[in-house]
């Protein structure tokens, strides 16, 4: 077969897993066919699973290049659970587990607690401790970190990537997504310390980028310049070994070719153009990206709608009041129950990304939850759409956005007329007119990117709104949207599913846009939206609280 990774197609993926699959192991006819056998069920880890724990038994220090979703944590929490309840002359030591997030590393200690459970070790039940860190000049700072300890007297320790959290320490150290962490050369500097007496280091991880401190590393392994092991597992050495059939029998699914060429060919579309680099094991070009894959999927949620309404090419030759009217459909069809589903006690805001033609314009609305996670109810993607259909669109969201608050929009180029009528209209000081350009990219990308470690942005569940956000890149050091050609996921409402369409991480900066007026200082002001306006009564005298002095903008509902 001459392609290779994501350009195999369905077809000749399936012949290819037909074919190598004639001599079925005999655990494997539980599966196909009739459905599940229970009472054949296949070893516990994998094939590249189980070559993985071999490789760090045999070696000091071993680092892993690899797909993503391919259940490896999962099995180092044994590995973890196995050295450190072993007694010292078995080799046994403690496992320090060190994620990018406080997420990650409870994620693993739990799965350790299970292992222990699995193994029927002798272990205490997961402890939430204070791990005190020292900083350069003295200064400590306190670090929330899990434990387990086992009757061996050592502990499985996680916490979030620190390198001083390695200091004074000895044992096996597993540095997970390593090319996610700020610091992965200090902090592999102090893991290195641990061989020195006998330690062990896994470093693990995706890709992000060829010119990563981690693809470094697998450079000069691959150069013969460290002395490391190194293991590279792709999407479909995995399948090879079974991870597809490893799902269908956790989710009680029958496994066939036929359906697991299916399912291949969906998720490398969900990955689009980043299916190279997440799936196949081979770094992007360029510095990375800069929100990984595992933060953008851990906040989209379900239940999110993206609203997609795209205009043809002789739309504008329509008259103004048909295409007005055909907008407004648009509005009550589609937007107008999601937004007199609102919670109205809740503080309102959006992001926008304006586009005249070939890319998207998007609407971001989200409102603030009491535990200050923004939270969009919809999405709106309008393509193609003219001017005055857009402004139409915007203006009857905000119209019904209760307790709106603020708002920053695209006012770069021609989006620059919308968003000064826009903010004339709502307050002048409720709309940030935002010129993007790099030194408002390098203020306010790392508070975005803390949102999201944070866990307070959520986003639909959704390819597209998945790929806008990997297309933010570190260019020339600053986190920015790189301008170049995406393709959207197939079936974009837009394109009416017959084509391709361009992206250039137009939800990526709405959503963006939307953060930056979450966090704007509010100043109150008398307008009221066009809801509000319906059901006040204008028979009594305006609450003690409202401006009378005509500071602020009131318009009624039909003001546009």
């Amino acid at each position: 077969m001459s392609q290779i990774g994501a350009a195999i197609t369905k077809e000749e993926w399936a012949a290819l897993r037909r074919e190598s699959c004639q001599s079925t192991p005999d655990w494997l006819t539980g599966i196909v066919g009739d459905g599940l056998d229970l009472g054949r069920l296949p070893e516990v880890l994998l094939t590249y699973q189980q070559r993985l724990l071999a490789t760090t038994a045999l070696n000091q220090v071993t680092v892993v290049e690899k797909s993503r979703r391919t259940g490896y944590t999962w099995a180092v929490a044994s590995d973890a659970v196995l050295t450190s309840a072993a007694a010292r002359s078995a080799g046994g030591m403690d496992s320090m587990y060190i994620g990018y997030n406080l997420d990650m590393t409870r994620e693993f200690i739990d799965t350790c607690a299970m292992w222990a459970k699995a193994f029927s070790q002798v272990a205490s039940e997961v402890e939430e401790t204070i791990f005190q860190e020292v900083d350069a000049d003295g200064n400590s700072r306190d670090i929330k970190a899990f434990r387990i300890t086992f009757a061996s007297g050592y502990e499985i320790m996680a916490l979030c990537s620190r390198p001083r959290s390695l200091r004074g320490k000895q044992g096996y150290v597993i540095i997970d997504e390593a090319a996610f962490h700020d610091e992965l050369d200090a902090l592999l500097k102090a893991a290195y310390a641990f061989l020195i007496w006998g330690g062990k280091v896994l470093v693990i991880s995706t890709h992000d980028g060829d010119t990563n401190p981690f693809n470094l590393l697998v450079e000069d392994i691959k150069k013969g310049r460290k002395p490391y092991a190194l293991i590279t597992l792709d999407f479909d050495q995995a399948l090879k070994d079974g991870l597809y059939q490893r799902i269908c029998l956790v989710n009680g699914k029958a496994w066939s070719v036929e359906a697991e060429a299916e399912w291949r060919e969906q998720i490398i579309a969900i990955y689009g153009d980043g299916a190279d680099e997440e799936l196949f094991v081979r770094p992007a070009s360029g510095s990375g990206t800069f929100l990984p894959g595992t933060l953008i999927e851990r906040q989209q949620k379900p239940g999110i709608p993206v609203i997609r309404w795209g205009c043809g090419p002789d739309f504008l030759a329509v008259a103004d009041y048909l295409r007005d009217a055909e907008a407004r459909d648009f509005c009550e069809r589609e937007l107008k129950p999601l937004l007199d589903a609102l919670d109205p006690k809740l503080d309102s805001y959006f992001g926008e990304d304006f586009a005249m033609s070939g890319d998207l314009t998007v609407i971001w609305p989200v409102q603030m939850q009491a535990n200050m996670v923004r939270r969009p109810p919809f999405v709106v993607e309008l393509r193609n759409a003219p001017y005055a259909q857009q402004r139409l669109i915007l203006w009857y969201i905000l119209d019904r956005l209760p307790r709106f608050r603020a708002g920053a929009m695209d006012a770069t180029g021609n989006g620059a007329p919308l968003a000064q009528e826009t903010a004339t209209r709502f307050g002048l000081s409720k709309i940030n007119q935002v010129k993007i350009n790099a030194g408002w990219y390098r203020d306010v990308m790392t508070p975005f990117k803390g949102g999201f470690e944070d866990g307070l942005i959520e986003l639909p569940l959704d390819a597209d709104t998945y790929n806008d956000h990997r297309a933010i890149k570190m260019v020339r050091g600053i986190a920015q949207i790189e301008r170049k050609e995406e393709t959207a996921a197939k079936g974009d409402a837009a394109a009416g599913g017959k084509k391709a369409v361009k992206r250039h991480g137009d939800s990526a900066i709405a959503d963006l846009m939307a953060w930056v007026a979450s966090r704007m200082p509010v100043m109150e002001y008398g307008y009221e939206s066009g809801a509000e306006a319906r059901t006040r009564d204008f028979s009594q005298p305006p609450d003690d609280d409202e401006d009378e002095g005509g500071g602020g903008l009131r318009f009624g509902a039909g003001a546009w």
